[in-house]
């Protein structure tokens, strides 16, 4: 196995609140994806969004496994090491925006790796 050099992902999976509307969500799917304009890092950060932009309770799951447990969006960004994401947590924009993300979450988990490449 190859670990990634330093690199990490942050990957949040969220379902938002029913009583959330599509304009609302659309709007913090804006906000969170302009983090990567507002925080300036000494280390990279790029961000890719992977998102249902349907109704809270109508989805697009592709998945044929049914395993999502009532996630409905990811959000993926990318460090170039920990150090990285740990001068992004605290970042003023990122708090900032934490106060208007967050509660109109119902569901949240983050998970944070390296990228490790299998060789078979």
């Amino acid at each position: 196995m190859e670990e990634a050099k330093g690199l990490v992902k942050h990957v949040l999976l969220v379902r938002f609140k029913d009583d959330t509307t599509p304009d609302q969500i659309e709007e913090l799917i804006k906000g969170f994806a302009n983090l990567v304009n507002l925080v300036s890092l000494s280390l990279s950060l790029s961000l890719s969004l992977s998102l249902s932009l349907a109704e809270p309770n109508d989805f697009l799951d592709v998945s044929i496994e049914n395993v999502h447990q009532g996630f409905t969006h990811v959000f993926e960004t990318t460090f170039e090491s920990t150090e990285g994401i740990a001068e992004y947590l605290p970042h003023p924009a990122h708090v900032e925006f934490s106060k208007r993300f967050l509660p109109r979450l119902e569901k949240v988990l983050v998970v944070d790796f390296k990228p490790t490449t299998v060789h078979a």
